[in-house]
């Protein structure tokens, strides 16, 4: 008797609670633009297509389950039709996805149904350039259950990701190749966090000594894999795509295919202040930019890898 009282305020409750979660939406807009951006740490800046004025991108996070409602605009000065290809959506190419020309907009929306590290980016023609000159970022979703005993929270999270820089006036056949490139851009600079191997960077990852650092990572390079390696360190722990599922432990390094993310924990000593040289470890790639100096040290920034300072600029 109790049972047949109790079930249809259950059940209201249970329509009316997946009404509210089926509501949930994150409106995101961001505007293509073609623009001069400085490229290394000496100051050198060439023309690269982003969005909103940066390479990468604006980070998207959201929550498995919520909607993300996006717009695209394409700047009226560009020269150029944009589009935007979310690797977390499942959509129609030809609509969603399609082109967008200068002056115009496109909005569209999708469930971000699965957990993980995500890349987004332009799938206009040629999709090579377009991605190359700069046009990509990085989408994350949180399990919709959170952190837990598989997917330990970490004390600071860092985005992390690699793509080409070619020469000015590389044509987009000599990129789609892989001609005239000459270097590996990490959140848009060459040797962005590598004091080591660049007198002119002055940026680096922080932490404390054993704290668990958290990077998401993304390969936007339009032919090449990332070996990636924490040099003097392990992988504790590696999320294939970012999914909670995807468990791996104690690896020395992980290749990531191009327009592939993974998300990779590594935790330092506790008891002494030590580096990590986060490289890709194919050499040609490595020695032309692809390395990140993660410090840890008692001083460490407290707003580093914390809250919006995920990706360093």
């Amino acid at each position: 008797m109790l049972l047949k009282t109790l079930l249809p305020a259950v059940i209201g409750l249970a329509v009316a609670t997946a009404s509210v979660h089926a509501s949930e939406s994150v409106k995101v807009v961001m505007t293509a633009k073609e623009h001069d951006l400085v490229v290394d740490n000496r100051g050198t800046s060439q023309r690269m297509w982003t969005f909103d004025g940066t390479i990468p991108g604006p980070l998207v996070r959201v929550r498995q389950g919520e909607v993300v409602d996006f717009t695209l605009r394409n700047h009226e000065d560009n020269g150029n039709s944009h589009s935007m290809d979310f690797h977390a959506a499942r959509a129609d190419v030809l609509d969603e996805f399609a082109e967008v020309r200068p002056g115009e907009e496109k909005q569209f929306s999708f469930k971000a149904e699965y957990p993980g590290v995500f890349i987004y980016h332009c799938g206009a023609d040629s999709m090579s350039e377009h991605i190359a000159r700069g046009m990509y970022g990085v989408i994350i979703v949180e399990p919709e259950e959170g952190y837990s005993d598989a997917f330990p929270a970490p004390d600071r999270e860092y985005v992390l990701v690699h793509g080409d820089l070619f020469e000015e006036g590389t044509s987009a056949r000599d990129m789609t190749m892989g001609n005239r490139w000459v270097g590996t851009l990490v959140n848009g600079k060459v040797f962005h966090y590598d004091p080591v191997h660049d007198p002119n960077a002055s940026l680096t990852l922080d932490a404390k000594p054993g704290e668990r650092v958290r990077i998401y990572f993304v390969n936007a390079h339009i032919n090449d894999p990332v070996a990636l390696h924490p040099i003097a360190g392990i992988w504790e722990q590696v999320w294939d795509n970012g999914h909670p599922k995807n468990v791996s432990h104690g690896l020395q390094t992980v290749l990531i295919a191009p327009s592939h993310g993974m998300i990779l924990d590594i935790v330092s000593p506790a008891d002494r202040p030590t580096n990590n040289a986060i490289v890709d470890h194919a050499m040609k790639r490595a020695m032309n930019g692809g390395i990140s100096v993660l410090m840890h040290h008692p001083d460490a920034d407290p707003e580093m890898g914390r809250g919006d300072n995920l990706i360093i600029r």
